[in-house]
């Protein structure tokens, strides 16, 4: 039985990373699109600017919101929503980076977060910056949280254990599984948010990004980086968490969330 306030309308949202998507155009993201029937899908690293994306025939029936960083061809997040929200708001207080990382959609029960978290760079480059930003993003999500409860989704550039990463000792301090940013999520988490995906398959081990090297997604050497986190009390409307590890066209796969909340 749903609580007071939400209904019983099982949402299908998705979430793919699509390494620029101009190209992932041209390798299946029109079909994949279709074929997911999504009420929200949210995409990072677009690497494009508005005015790029020049045919919108395939996301007919959908309102778009796009982010684009101010460097061309770098970053970038973007939402497919089939449902016009009550309000859209870009990036997040504190951050200055004109990077195009963050689209908060708000909608009458929940909000929807699309997010692309930055990458700490080889020999970690950009871990301080990687750090406070997610101080800035806890925040903006616990904001929201006071106010309804929130879907939080994106590439989050981290495996949080061990059994989210095929290659853990060899990995250790590297970007992507530090041991400072896994402590960044496990922060996010205790916070009031939960990794559906690990809450509902605590065992089971799959992966979501492979790198182009060394044949890594032949030998599925791959990291499970891309997430669908809710607020605490959204658990229990949550039906599902996918990771659609058949589906190519990008070095990350899409995840997808089925859940009771409209």
């Amino acid at each position: 039985m749903a609580e007071e306030g939400y209904t019983e309308d099982c949402m299908k949202l998705y979430s793919w990373n699509v390494n620029g998507l101009r190209a992932c155009m041209t390798k299946g993201f029109a079909d994949f699109l279709k074929q997911s029937d999504a009420d929200l899908f949210a995409i990072q690293e677009t690497k494009m600017q508005p005015e790029q994306l020049a045919d919108k025939s395939i996301f007919d029936g959908y309102h778009i919101y796009m982010n684009s960083a101010e460097k061309k061809g770098y970053s970038g997040t973007m939402i497919l929503s089939r449902k016009e929200p009550i309000s859209v708001t870009y990036d997040i207080e504190g951050d200055d980076s004109h990077e195009g990382r963050v689209i908060t959609l708000e909608y009458e029960n929940f909000y929807f977060v699309d997010a692309y978290v930055p990458n700490s760079k080889e020999g970690l480059l950009r871990l301080d910056f990687r750090m406070q930003w997610e101080d800035c993003l806890r925040s903006h999500l616990q904001k929201l949280d006071a106010v309804k409860p929130v879907i939080y989704t994106g590439d989050l550039n981290v495996a949080h254990e061990e059994i989210d990463i095929k290659n853990p000792a060899s990995n250790h301090k590297n970007a992507g599984f530090s041991d400072e940013e896994r402590a960044k999520f496990t922060e996010l988490l205790s916070a009031g948010f939960a990794d559906t995906y690990r809450t509902l398959y605590p065992e089971k081990v799959q992966y979501s990004w492979w790198s182009y090297r060394f044949n890594a997604r032949a030998n599925n050497a791959g990291w499970r980086i891309d997430y669908f986190v809710v607020s605490n009390r959204l658990l229990k409307h949550v039906k599902d968490s996918v990771i659609y590890t058949d589906v190519t066209g990008s070095d990350h796969c899409p995840v997808g969330l089925d859940i009771d909340v409209a």
